[in-house]
C-alpha cells in the first residue's frame, strides 16, 4: 500500500478520470448504438474515447518519475528497481493475456491458447512501463526527450518510406501497412485482434511510439518535481509545452495522420500535449490552489486503476456465462437479461445503451469509494 500523503492528488485525479472514461466506453449495453464521442475514430481522426489509452500511458510515464525519481541518483539502487520493474512487466503481460483467455480457458483450454490474442491494452502498458523505466533510470532529462523524439521520427520513416513486403509500397491502410504486415508474420493471424485478424491496435510496432507516450510522461513528472521552480513557473511550462506539441502533431498529421490504431507520431504529439495541459490544470486547481474535496470519487478510481480495469473486463465475461430465462422463453446471458429488463422497454437504443455504461461507472465507484475509505490500495 501506498500512503496517499505522498501522492500527487492531481496525477491520482486525471488518472481516476481516464479510467471513469474507459469504464465508460467500454461497457455500453449495445455496441450498436454508441453515440459518436463514445466510439473510436474508424480509422484516421481522434474522438475523445480515442484519448484514453494515451492518457493512462502518458500518466505511467508520470508516475515512473514519482516513484523512483528519488533514487535516479543511487545507481547502486538501480539493479533493484530494474527487478522491481521486470516483476511487474511481467504481471501486466500475464493479467493482460488471462483477460483475453478468459473465460474460454476454463471451457476450451486447448482451443483458448490456440487462438488467444497476444496484443492487448495491459500488454503494451507493461512493455510501455519497463522500457520507460530504464531509460528514466539511464539517461538525462535532455537525453530522453532526445530518444522520444528520435522514437517518433524513426516510427515516421518505417511506416511511411519503408516497402511492405508483397505490397512493394509504404502505405497507411488498415491491412496493408508495414505495422499489419509483421504482426501477421511474427504473432500470426490466429492471434490478432479478433474483429479482423489481420492486423491489431495493439500490435508490436507501435509499440515504438507508444513508448515515447510514456516518455513524454517521464519529462513531465521530472518537470513537476524540479526545486528551482515555483508552481507558476511549472504550470506555464506544462500548459506551453503542452500547446506546442498538440500544433505540432496537427501539423505532422497533414503528412502522418492522427491514429490510434497505428499509434502515430502525431498521435502522440497531440494527445501528449492535450496530457500535458489537462495535468496543467488539475495541477493548479487542486495541488496549488487545494480545492481537492470534489475531487475524491474521481481519486477512488485513479489509486486503484489496474484494478478496476482488470476486475470490469472479467466481470461482463462472467456474466454472459451465466444463462437465465428471458420473458419469451429463450435461454439468454445474464448480462443481456438485465440490459433488456432495466432499460430497454424505457429509453430509445442510444440512451438505454448510454444509460448502461452509466450504471457500471457508478457501481464501480461505490465499490472503489468503499475500498478508498478503508485505505485498500492494491498494486501491482
Amino acid at each position: 500500500m501506498q500512503h496517499l500523503k505522498q501522492r500527487l492528488v492531481s496525477l491520482d485525479f486525471f488518472r481516476g478520470l481516464t479510467v471513469a472514461g474507459m469504464i465508460l466506453a467500454n461497457n455500453p449495453g449495445s455496441w450498436g448504438h454508441i453515440y459518436a464521442p463514445l466510439k473510436h475514430a474508424e480509422w484516421h481522426g481522434c474522438t475523445p474515447t480515442d484519448l484514453i489509452f494515451p492518457f493512462f500511458l502518458f500518466i505511467v510515464g508520470v508516475s515512473i518519475a514519482f516513484a523512483i525519481g528519488s533514487k535516479k541518483e543511487l545507481p547502486e539502487t538501480h539493479s533493484q528497481l530494474i527487478l522491481k520493474s521486470v516483476r511487474r512487466m511481467l504481471t501486466l503481460f500475464c493479467l493482460g493475456i488471462f483477460l483475453a483467455l478468459y473465460p474460454k480457458i476454463f471451457t476450451s483450454p486447448i482451443e483458448a491458447f490456440k487462438t488467444v490474442r497476444i496484443p492487448g491494452v495491459l500488454q503494451r502498458t507493461a512493455i510501455v512501463y519497463f522500457i520507460s523505466t530504464i531509460i528514466f533510470l539511464k539517461f538525462t532529462p535532455r537525453t530522453i526527450l532526445k530518444i522520444m523524439l528520435g522514437l517518433l521520427v524513426s516510427y515516421w520513416i518505417l511506416m511511411t518510406f519503408v516497402p511492405v513486403p508483397g505490397i512493394g509500397y509504404a502505405n497507411l491502410e488498415q491491412e496493408t501497412n508495414l505495422a499489419a504486415w509483421i504482426d501477421r508474420n511474427l504473432l500470426t493471424e490466429p492471434h490478432l485482434w479478433k474483429a479482423v485478424r489481420t492486423w491489431d491496435p495493439e500490435g508490436i510496432l507501435g509499440t515504438i511510439s507508444a513508448i515515447a507516450t510514456g516518455l513524454s510522461g517521464i519529462l513531465a513528472g521530472i518537470l513537476l518535481q524540479r526545486k528551482d521552480q515555483s508552481d507558476t513557473e511549472k504550470i506555464a511550462r506544462l500548459f506551453s509545452s503542452g500547446t506546442l506539441a498538440v500544433i505540432t502533431g496537427l501539423i505532422w498529421n497533414f503528412i502522418f495522420p492522427i491514429n490510434k490504431s497505428l499509434w502515430t507520431s502525431s498521435f502522440v504529439l497531440y494527445t501528449s500535449g492535450l496530457a500535458y495541459i489537462i495535468l496543467a490544470l488539475c495541477y493548479w486547481i487542486i495541488d496549488v490552489k487545494g480545492y481537492k474535496r470534489f475531487t475524491k470519487p474521481i481519486v477512488a478510481y485513479g489509486v486503484n486503476a489496474i484494478t478496476v480495469f482488470f476486475v470490469s473486463g472479467l466481470l461482463p465475461r462472467t456474466l454472459n456465462l451465466i444463462k437465465v430465462t428471458s420473458a419469451d422463453g429463450n435461454k439468454t446471458s445474464l448480462l443481456t437479461y438485465l440490459y433488456k429488463s432495466l432499460f430497454i422497454p424505457y429509453l430509445s437504443p442510444y440512451n438505454a445503451s448510454l444509460t448502461w455504461a452509466i450504471m457500471w461507472l457508478l457501481i464501480w465507484m461505490c465499490i472503489l469509494w468503499i475500498m478508498y475509505n478503508r485505505k485498500i490500495f492494491i498494486k501491482v
